[in-house]
């Protein structure tokens, strides 16, 4: 199938044409016609399959085709909510791309910059609002949006806003909008709180699922090296000193990792940089730009940060860190091997991450293979959660008990000198006086 024959409008055609787009990924031949017939939408997706112009290309094609106004005289007519600013700035820099060739106009709303930017880009007017809901939620406060005359709500990464905590905010912003609208719901997994947000929001969805959760890509060669936590640097530094590791995106479990591998890197001579969401915006887009454009070859990231980055020949994926839910582990690897490319996902393993390994594992329905000709095998062994605290030893100088039999090898041996061990009883209290003698006074013998 071609996207002519999806029914595309020739600006949109031609704008694609330019940016090399040449056959619709599976997600984007089933949603298109979807969305163009004015239906909601239900799309089960992982990241990787195409989803952004699977949503993009109708909204724009549906709001080219009604008359638009000019100037400040625009009203928002779709908005796009999604959990990261990165991923916001990511749909906005798509979306710009497909509609070149038409009127439209479009604005990214997002956290961590000024905001005096964005009330001026809305001032001037914008048919599409890609945004964040923390910031949203700041402008409606203010007065800044209006929401009244949304027809074309997309809700991207569900499951990972509900992660973050924003699905509270998310319904506030909802409830901004109008009832009778075109919904589109897009989440990789299922949980319950999104299976709930489904039924209330969308009315006979049509449902679009591509590339169950459990499955990777075949291209994709997965490894494994069993490693203590201590070697997780020494082996990442040493695995780097392959130059065929052209490009690679490495992830932490937390903001502070991140900056710690990313500084062990660059002390080897290799140029890595760091994002997560202690990161300045403007740092953050810039530590992404120079990933993409080849002056940072490692790009160190937590998973929230790592949504959004889209780098369409990464030839790497390195887990520093197993993560606790194996899904999660499924959509980082995704992150490679896009475009029919080859690509190639790394693991470390220590020894706490090892019913990680498992889950993950059971997941995907394979075992990945592990690398085991490597300079830091693990050798932890384990260790109980609760040791069995030993015996305290005699302290020297202390009286010690003498056993009353001489073989204390012997099991009556040891339970005797136990016995004798133990410190002799109290005697036992005297009787207790009846009741009617609690009070009574002994008279004074007379003198």
């Amino acid at each position: 199938m071609t996207f002519n024959e999806l029914k595309l409008i020739p600006e949109i055609l031609k704008a694609l044409t330019k940016e090399n787009y040449t056959t619709p990924t599976p997600i984007q031949e089933q949603s298109i016609p979807a969305v163009l017939a004015g239906k909601d939408l239900l799309g089960c997706a992982q990241t990787g399959t195409g989803k952004t112009a699977a949503f993009s290309l109708p909204v724009i094609q549906l709001l080219s085709q009604q008359p638009s106004k000019s100037g400040s005289h625009r009203r928002v007519r779709s908005l796009i909510l999604t959990p990261t600013r990165e991923l916001a700035l990511q749909i906005a820099e798509n979306i710009e791309a497909y509609s070149q060739f038409l009127s439209l106009r479009c604005t990214a709303i997002v956290g961590g910059v000024s905001q005096k930017a964005q009330e001026q880009a809305l001032k001037q007017g914008a048919d599409i609002v890609i945004a964040t809901p923390g910031r949203l939620i700041d402008l409606i406060n203010q007065k800044h949006i209006d929401l009244q005359h949304v027809q074309i709500l997309v809700l991207d990464e569900a499951d990972r806003m509900l992660d973050m905590g924003f699905i509270h905010d998310v319904k506030k912003i909802i409830a901004k909008m109008p009832s009778k609208r075109q919904t589109l719901f897009f989440s990789a997994t299922m949980p319950p709180e999104i299976a709930q947000m489904v039924k209330t929001l969308l009315v006979n969805p049509v449902k679009v699922e591509i590339t169950p959760v459990s499955s990777t890509a075949e291209r994709i060669e997965q490894t494994v090296y069993l490693v203590d936590k201590e070697n997780k640097q020494k082996q990442l530094n040493l695995l780097l000193q392959d130059p065929s590791i052209v490009s690679a995106l490495v992830f932490t479990r937390t903001k502070h990792g991140a900056d710690r591998v990313a500084k062990g890197l660059n002390k080897e001579n290799i140029t890595a940089q760091a994002i997560h969401g202690n990161k300045s915006q403007n740092s953050r887009q810039l530590s992404l730009s120079n990933f993409k454009s080849g002056a940072t070859r490692v790009l160190v990231a937590t998973d929230i940060a790592a949504r959004g980055i889209d780098v369409d020949e990464l030839s790497h994926v390195i887990n520093f860190n197993l993560p606790n839910i194996p899904e999660t582990y499924v959509h980082r690897i995704g992150r490679t091997g896009r475009a029919g490319l080859s690509g190639t996902a790394i693991s470390f393993c220590e020894f706490e991450e090892i019913p990680y390994l498992k889950a993950i594992e059971k997941l995907i329905g394979k075992k990945i293979p592990e690398v085991k000709d490597h300079p830091y095998p693990m050798v932890n062994e384990f260790v109980p959660s609760k040791p069995v605290q030993p015996s305290r030893p005699v302290q020297s100088g202390a009286k010690q008990v003498r056993s009353a039999k001489p073989n204390p090898s012997s099991k009556a041996a040891s339970a005797t000198a136990v016995a004798d061990a133990k410190p002799a009883k109290p005697k036992a209290n005297p009787p207790r006086k009846p009741k009617s003698e609690w009070f009574q006074k002994k008279s004074k013998p007379s003198q």
